[in-house]
């Protein structure tokens, strides 16, 4: 799953209407779509909850690794 904004109302496959600038969980499939219909941007950084990356990459990395002990 991927969590995006809508740049523009949108209505799931359930039915459920979405308005521009809500954020939602789509699936692969659903993102394509969405991007080519110009309806989403993807959020920089952050996941449903809010929270930033902390994976291999970031300088907050600490698991496997890392250089903090």
């Amino acid at each position: 799953m991927v969590y995006v904004m809508l740049q523009s109302d949108w209505t799931d496959g359930n039915g459920v209407s979405h308005l521009a600038g809500d954020s939602v969980d789509v699936d692969a499939a659903t993102l394509a779509t969405l991007q080519a219909q110009g309806i989403v941007s993807e959020q920089s950084g952050g996941g449903k909850d809010g929270t930033e990356w902390v994976g291999p990459g970031s300088t907050n990395w600490v698991g496997p690794g890392s250089a903090t002990p």
